[in-house]
């Protein structure tokens, strides 16, 4: 992405008492931001198209929220930081540049912020990176390093999506979406797995291969990656990092797995290095902790801290999140978005018992489901049912003249429902005792599941 200004430059504005307005500030990692951003001393605004629980939330902490973008949002504020999704048609983006406020990305200010700490621990890949920034969060919390956090999701335990500290730690969860985790400043960078999705921007898988290098190129201490990832082996190359995995050749890796993958030992570089029990099921997740307890090691963590901070990690927020039951099924709501998750997802909840998997699926924006449409068909067809809402356009206009529509008809048995209360209501059609239904998606499918259960 071409930048309007240097990460450089705004580290002058990065400063207490300087006036910063952010654009689309109830977005996942605006929010935090701006929150971190008010607890270093700054006078903080922003401005959002809906009033969400983000925005009341923000609002309650006294930052001041215009819903809607408007021209004069931008008034008396030093610079303008703006979500990826924000493009320069916006009118308070043409606004700032009218005035002359320079305009700086997201990432620039996250990079910027994470220069003052010694140790900065950004966690990268196509899947996971949310459940592991989470695991992570327990760990370094159970080491007592009280480490700064930005997470893209809920976690319990911080009762936040984010955490300021007063230790010399920060941990990131680092999307690769626009290239916005190369104006990170990582002292050890982790990638977890390497997919072709975010083809809107990427060209192809090689361009997302080619981004990742140049992420893992910046880190300064270390580099942690998965081994069992052809991709991410690929992409990697000729750089010396801690492998990750259940295969032979990692440096780190699973020993002895339960049936689940809730259980197992982690051996590092020959030598036993703890014993891990989690709470939460799949082989992805046994993967995603895996990759934590190397992040720990590598930072010479201790091995108690490792298991209790594992042990105590029960999910991060639309992450197979229990939601209640109806009807005797039990209802979960799951961000799967790409046809990789949609296989982690469908296999973590086979192991769980259930009678029938239910799945209420919206696909996420149109670019995504027209590069990948014969891969969601192929994932799609593995739950025992589905329900298919519309796709949720996010930060996209369908120009590829695309519809869930087109899925259903690959897809025997699949139902398809052009608004969420038809999800809830097919829902409260099939639901009996012994189901696990699960809302999977993005956007806001979760609200069908949430109405279900009310």
């Amino acid at each position: 992405m071409i930048m309007d200004n240097s990460t450089l430059a705004l580290q002058q504005y990065i400063q207490p008492g300087k006036h910063v307005h952010l654009v689309g500030i109830g977005g996942v990692s605006m929010r935090p931001l701006g929150l971190v951003l008010k607890g270093m001393g700054l006078h903080v605004s922003g401005s959002d198209m809906n009033s969400s629980v983000s925005t009341d939330e923000l609002i309650a902490q006294g930052i001041q929220v215009a819903i809607g973008h408007r021209q004069e949002n931008v008034q008396g504020a030093d610079c303008v930081i703006r979500t990826a999704a924000v493009h320069n048609d916006n009118p308070e983006i043409a606004g700032a540049r009218a005035a002359g406020i320079p305009v700086f990305e997201r990432a620039q200010a996250w990079g910027v912020i994470m220069k003052a700490y010694e140790n900065a621990i950004c966690i990268s890949g196509t899947h996971g990176k949310t459940t592991t920034t989470s695991m992570m969060a327990h760990i370094l919390m159970e080491a007592a390093l009280d480490p700064t956090v930005m997470i893209g999701g809920y976690l319990p335990l911080l009762r936040a999506g984010h955490r300021v500290g007063k230790g010399n730690t920060i941990l990131l969860e680092s999307c690769e979406y626009c290239d916005s985790f190369l104006n990170f400043f990582p002292s050890l960078a982790v990638v977890l797995n390497i997919e072709a999705d975010h083809l809107d921007y990427f060209k192809d898988l090689a361009d997302v291969k080619k981004s990742f290098r140049k992420f893992a190129e910046l880190s300064t201490n270390g580099i942690v990656a998965n081994g069992d990832d052809a991709n991410t082996v690929d992409t990697l190359c000729g750089l010396d990092y801690v492998s990750f995995g259940f295969g032979a050749n990692n440096t780190v890796r699973a020993v002895d797995p339960s049936e689940d993958w809730r259980s197992f030992d982690v051996v590092c570089d020959g030598q036993r290095y703890c014993h891990v029990e989690l709470s939460v099921y799949g082989r992805h997740n046994a993967l995603n902790a895996l990759a934590a307890a190397a992040t720990s090691w590598k930072m010479g963590i201790d091995a108690d801290a490792v298991v209790r901070g594992l042990a105590g990690f029960r999910g991060a927020g639309r992450r197979m999140e229990f939601k209640g039951t109806y009807n005797g099924a039990d209802v979960y709501d799951d961000y799967a978005h790409h046809p990789g998750e949609l296989s982690a997802t469908v296999d973590a909840v086979r192991a769980m018992g259930y009678k029938r998997i239910i799945f209420a699926f919206q696909p996420h924006t149109y670019t995504r489901t027209h590069a990948l449409f014969n891969e969601f068909v192929e994932q799609l067809c593995k739950p025992d049912l589905l329900i298919l809402a519309e796709i949720y356009a996010a930060r996209e206009r369908n120009t590829v003249g695309i519809s869930s529509r087109d899925l259903v008809e690959k897809i025997p048995g699949s139902i398809y429902c052009a608004t969420l209360p038809e999800v809830t209501q097919r829902l409260k059609e099939l639901a009996q005792p012994g189901d696990v239904i699960l809302t999977v998606g993005a956007g806001d499918i979760y609200r069908a599941g949430e109405a279900l259960v009310k």
